[in-house]
């Protein structure tokens, strides 16, 4: 049962005309699916579990809740100002029991309360208004929504809260085991039995996500409830790691564009049983400084895998330039990065430079003194991309830190 809180319904003045209130019933329908709809559409973590029976069961709790505020609109009072007045609170707080179950944060049903309230005020004062219900009396009648919407989402924290301290930690416990298992190359069987346990059903993907700790409360209201998140991951003190399933193709924009701003990182969705694969690319993008999205930064990826492999390459295909002074050096590797770049096209190399292009030419004529016919090698063209793309690649990242 709910906890006894302060009621500030219990002593409202308020009376709305039979008129107006049988008026208002008779739209409790058509405002719950209302209800219903801008829910789904505005709280992402609610899309797809309001369908079927859940649908239905919310649009009738919906339609208990309002009811339960017309009783009190229209003169009726609770004897017991300590206890709840109407089902609805009991309902309420059941609700929060569920959501807990559900694996739902606070967040995401506390949004979708205010929801409720934007929409159930904007559908019932405009009857109100129908039935010439007077300024003053739209106030009172306003602050007894919000009041009402107050005693409803209180008790469904209480309810969401006595969950989780029964069987809610429980439950986290074993899900961080199940992602536990995924990160430590367990195997197959001992993750499967792992997320059996924890009563966790598989997705097809995985994505790893990185986020300092601050953001992730505001960021679970907005993902999947089957979302895993991982403990204790040595050298990530002030990081969380989540494991979100099915974000891969469309799915994954709704992510980017949850995590956009929260300094948090993203690697690439990977069967669930893989997702080992996803946390490490995030891991090698945070140590990298790579903001938001791991696969928009692929080259930088794969050109720093081996950074003591990448250093001696450099030494073997810029050797020619060893004995010159350092600037005519940068200037000469600048302008051959730009012609291999550009495919030998002298004009646009002499743009992205801000010289003349016979400037351009007379610096090829230099570097193919010192080059010879290396520079026809596919070989050791292959080998300049590689390394003088490294650089170029690697500089756009340097800036933003």
């Amino acid at each position: 049962m709910p906890r006894a809180t302060p009621r500030r319904t219990a002593g409202h003045g308020l009376t709305l005309s039979p008129e107006a209130v049988a008026d208002m019933r008779s739209r409790l329908p058509a405002v719950a699916e209302a209800t219903v709809a801008a829910i789904i559409e505005e709280v992402p973590s609610y899309e797809g579990a309001l369908s079927g029976p859940m649908g239905e069961n919310i649009r009738n709790a919906v339609q208990l809740a309002l009811g339960g505020f017309l009783s009190l609109a229209s003169g009726r009072r609770g004897s017991d100002p300590r206890t709840p007045a109407a089902p609805a609170v009991e309902g309420a707080y059941q609700l929060g029991r569920g959501e807990a179950r559900s694996g739902r944060t606070t967040e995401a049903l506390l949004a979708a309360y205010r929801i409720g309230a934007r929409v159930s005020w904007r559908e019932m004062s405009t009857a109100a208004v129908a039935n010439g219900v007077q300024p003053e009396t739209l106030v009172d009648f306003a602050e007894l929504v919000f009041a009402y919407i107050d005693e409803l989402s209180a008790a469904s924290v209480a309810g969401h809260t006595d969950e989780l301290a029964t069987t809610g930690r429980v439950r986290q416990r074993l899900l961080e085991r199940v992602a536990h298992h995924l990160l430590n190359d367990s195997t197959t069987e001992t993750v499967v039995d792992a997320a059996e346990r924890a009563d966790w059903v598989p997705p097809t993907t995985l994505t790893a996500v990185l986020l300092p700790e601050s953001q992730v409360r505001s960021v679970l209201a907005s993902l999947s409830p089957a979302t895993l998140r991982a403990g204790d991951l040595p050298g990530l003190e002030e990081l969380a790691l989540l494991l979100v399933p099915d974000a891969h193709g469309r799915a994954r924009g709704v992510l980017l564009r949850t995590l956009r701003g929260r300094g948090g990182i993203a690697g690439p969705a990977r069967p669930w049983l893989e997702v080992r694969a996803s946390y490490d690319r995030a891991l090698r993008a945070h140590a990298l400084g790579l903001p938001d999205d791991t696969e928009a930064h692929l080259p930088r990826l794969v050109l720093s895998a081996d950074p003591a492999a990448l250093a001696d390459l450099r030494a073997q295909v810029l050797a020619p330039l060893e004995g010159l002074r350092p600037g005519t050096a940068e200037k000469l590797a600048d302008t051959l990065r730009s012609w291999l770049l550009h495919q030998g096209r002298r004009e646009e190399v002499a743009e992205e430079l801000f010289v003349h292009a016979q400037t351009v030419r007379y610096r090829m004529g230099q570097l193919r003194d010192l080059y010879g016919d290396r520079l026809d090698d596919p070989d050791t063209v292959l080998q300049l991309v590689l390394v003088l793309g490294a650089d170029r690649v690697s500089r756009p990242a340097a800036g933003q830190g």
